[in-house]
């Protein structure tokens, strides 16, 4: 066929047919909030009572007005606070500090209303030195010290290094007090010190200025210092989780909420941290937040602000409805995954898009469910059944097919990595087939974990022994299982303490611990040259801590201490998918959530942490449950998610929902392209034609592949996985130029359109007439008839072609090109 081909004039109409892309999101100014009008009904004041313990503690108060339509009103800044007795505790500026032991009341006055509460104090009057690890550390924290662009730098900066967001006190006490010569403090005389001077530039800092003079924090650093500068130990206590109050808030733009932050630590002992968190957050366009916590909504839409203390870290939930909605309009639900959706898009103020067409849903669940498009011959029974339950029953059909082993033997092969680049040939053929005996068998998700964690042996014979070939090193193995089958990336953890979340060095090494003793070695049972590795246990081995030099025991992350006299791994693999697993039905849930509707809930699909939290939190955890209940059946939570009338919504944006411009709380479908392997496969299935692969036999499918080291360019281009990490971002379908020109102007594809024995040469010779051959190419490519204006343009230009061969050849390269063809909708 000639290159380059020629686009009919009526080609743009199918090129650039309507399908739907996202709602552009428009910036808006800010109004000035206005107070709810109803009257109030309520004054809830945190915390309901106070223990201050110590000469330095604090606590603030909040005031949350509720009103009697259900809106809140922050009146922290409007209340007046008395101390009943200011010789036992004093308040400044809304924070309670302590004067002596004893017990008042703080009388809280707002809006005609007078609510007090009671205030004990303890140890007031005990000569406490400033705690480094508890005070100090927080304080370098907040300034912005010890963050990545600054001294917490690989190298530091200026010669001072300090420990990431302050992971490590004994290494930063060391180099402030005891580093260059101890030049950056003065004892003797605490404000001549570095440590103080340069923060205030009362020396020249190239971090510029941190805090005031006089400052709280510069108080606590000087105070410090007069205290004779009192080292950490490795007994410190150390924080065990923080509270965030108000947890979450339905607000208005231009309304604001202050936010207090609660350490609870090791030893028992709970402070009010809100001077010293460090407040982020995650939508600016929604919400910002002060240094001190103050929440200001911006705009429109759900977002959360990041707290983080001493390495633990939390969120407080936003929500700015996008429009009021009352009374909402009637919508039926198909299950509890309808339900969730509904009960937020109320909150929001968000209208689901109509139900897809039937000729739509039906392509949809062919590629998600088994990667390949439904035939002609399919579409049209499908259509013509008449019975109200046939959407349910194709659901039931597609999850039976053999395809279904094909494509989700694929996904595995890229989660698991399965290559012949570790694993050599037979132990990647060894690993491919066992993924496959599994899903064909319906083996449960958590039956499948277990023998991989768990597996020893030939990697030639015992395909899930191969896991172990990604790498061979215990740390990569714990990451790997973290990441795959929690959702959790603990990689930062080897090093420092997560930055975003709660992750430790311990946490790390435990899990490595699982692995230690477990090795590999070669063999020779398949001969000299056969590179065959065998998985087995040591019969000793333990995991250091790098940075404290100590045993670190087997633990899973946030689990107790497990051990096994023959292999730990097999308490690490009955804790990972027991039921009660915080993580492990969670991340499948979320997972296979993504996988159909295009975004998972929680986004990227494998980085589950509380400063990323999911969408819609009820509805993850109701699909976890569900996972749980069905003893993890992956095909019954799939066909759970389909069945539900959102997977089945239009993808076109309406003016309820085009608000949501990224679509992150499925009131309509998320279009998306087809995958390289459903692009590769659609393309044969289309023209008629089958790609021979390399080393495979003819008719052999792209969704069938063992592993990405079988050569195809086309997949390549198209974004396939290499295989080379654990991460769901590894596969790509972000567009490129070389795609394009593949589609456009590329032989290999002209060639298939082509083909002497291909679908157009078949109908021609079956003497098909033209109005038929279009709706042939029609059905085959976009699971649909023509519209009437579209068969009217097409058979119109059948009178300019030069034969009928190249009018049918030139519709099925516009069909291909087009969107509706390369995106699943």
């Amino acid at each position: 066929m000639p290159l380059p081909r020629r686009i009919p004039g009526w080609a743009v109409i199918i090129l650039w047919s309507s399908l739907p892309v996202s709602a552009p999101c428009q910036d808006q100014p800010t109004p000035k909030a206005v107070p709810p009008s109803a009257p109030l009904s309520e004054v809830v004041i945190y915390p309901a009572k106070i223990q201050l313990e110590g000469p330095r503690d604090e606590q603030r108060l909040a005031v949350l007005g509720v009103y009697a339509d259900g809106r809140s009103w922050d009146l922290s800044r409007d209340a007046q606070l008395l101390s009943g007795d200011p010789k036992v505790a004093v308040v400044e500026q809304g924070v309670v500090r302590p004067v002596a032991d004893g017990e008042t009341v703080v009388t809280i006055a707002v809006a005609g209303r007078s609510q007090s509460v009671p205030v004990k104090v303890v140890r007031a009057g005990i000569d406490r030195p400033i705690e480094f690890t508890r005070e100090i550390v927080p304080i370098l924290t907040k300034a912005g010290c010890n963050m990545g662009a600054c001294h917490g730098a690989q190298h530091g900066r200026g010669g001072f290094k300090l420990s990431l967001l302050g992971f490590d006190p004994l290494f930063d006490y060391s180099q402030i007090v005891q580093s260059a010569e101890g030049r950056r403090i003065v004892v003797s005389d605490p404000e001549r010190s570095i440590l103080l001077q340069k923060p205030i530039l009362a020396m020249e800092h190239g971090g510029g200025e941190r805090f005031k003079a006089g400052s709280r924090e510069y108080r606590l650093l000087r105070r410090w210092l007069e205290d004779g500068v009192p080292e950490p130990s490795l007994n410190d206590p150390e924080t065990a989780a923080i509270e965030i109050w108000p947890p979450r808030r339905r607000m208005v733009p231009g309304e604001q909420q202050q936010i207090l932050v609660k350490a609870i630590w090791k030893d028992g002992r709970v402070q009010d941290v809100t001077a010293t968190a460090v407040f982020d957050t995650l939508n600016d366009g929604v919400a910002t937040v002060s240094s001190s916590g103050l929440v200001t909504v911006k705009g429109r839409g759900e977002t959360h602000i990041m707290v983080r203390f001493c390495g633990q870290a939390n969120v407080f939930h936003v929500t700015s409805p996008y429009a009021q909605i009352d009374p909402y309009p009637a919508w039926a639900t198909n299950n509890f995954i309808d339900e969730k959706l509904l009960l937020q898009w109320k909150a929001l103020g968000l209208t689901p898009s109509p139900d897809c067409t039937d000729e739509e849903f039906f392509r949809r669940i062919h590629l998600d469910a088994i990667g390949t498009l439904p035939t002609p011959n399919e579409v049209r029974a499908f259509l013509a059944d008449q019975s109200p339950d046939k959407r349910s029953k194709a659901i039931d059909r597609v999850l039976e097919r053999p395809e279904f082993v094909d494509f989700w033997a694929l996904k595995f092969g890229d989660l698991l990595r399965i290559s012949r680049d570790q694993m050599q040939e037979r132990g990647m053929w060894s690993f491919h087939n066992w993924v496959r005996g599994q899903i064909r068998d319906k083996k449960p998700l958590d039956e499948m974990v277990r023998d991989i964690i768990t597996a020893e042996g030939s990697t030639f014979s015992e395909g899930p022994a191969n896991f172990y070939m990604t790498s061979r090193v215990p740390s990569d193995w714990a990451e790997t299982a973290s990441q795959l089958f929690l959702g959790v990336r603990i990689g930062c953890a080897k090093c420092h303490h997560h930055p975003f979340e709660k992750w430790s060095q311990d946490d790390y090494y435990g899990m490595t611990a699982f692995f230690v003793r477990l090795g590999t070695k070669p063999s020779q049972e398949f001969g000299l040259f056969g590179r065959e590795q065998v998985v087995y246990l040591k019969n000793s081995g333990e995991q250091t801590h790098p940075r404290k030099g100590s045993v670190v025991k087997p633990r899973p992350l946030d689990g107790p201490e497990m051990t096994d006299p023959i292999d730990r791994r097999v308490k690490l693999a009955e804790w990972l998918t027991a039921p009660e697993n915080p993580y492990f039905a969670r991340n499948w849930a979320n997972r296979f959530w993504g996988y159909l509707m295009g975004r998972g809930l929680v986004e990227p699909l494998d980085d589950v942490r509380a400063t990323n939290p999911p969408s819609n939190p009820e509805l993850l955890d109701a699909l976890a449950q569900e996972l749980v209940r069905s003893k993890f059946d992956m095909r019954h939570l799939l066909k759970t998610i389909m069945k539900s009338r959102a997977y089945q919504l239009s993808a076109k944006v309406t003016e309820g929902n085009q608000a949501d411009g990224q679509n992150v709380h499925y009131a309509r479908f998320t279009v998306r392209r087809l995958t390289a392997e459903q692009l590769a496969d659609a393309i044969d299935q289309i023209t008629g034609t089958q790609e021979k692969y390399p080393g495979l036999p003819l008719g052999t499918r792209a969704i069938q592949l063992p592993d990405a080291e079988v050569k195809s360019y086309f997949l390549d281009v198209f974004g396939r996985p290499p295989r080379q990490i654990t991460c769901e971002c590894e596969r790509t379908t972000q567009p490129n130029i070389a795609q394009a020109m593949h589609l456009l102007n590329g032989a290999a594809l002209n060639k298939k359109i082509g083909a002497a024995s291909g679908r157009i040469e078949t109908l021609l010779k079956a003497e098909k007439s033209p109005a038929e051959i279009c709706d042939e190419l029609y059905l085959a490519s976009l699971g649909r008839l023509p519209h009437p204006d579209e068969r009217q343009r097409v058979l119109g230009w059948l009178d300019r072609a030069p034969t009928t061969r190249d009018w049918a050849q030139d519709l099925l390269w516009v069909l291909l090109n087009s969107r509706e063809f390369l995106f699943n909708h």
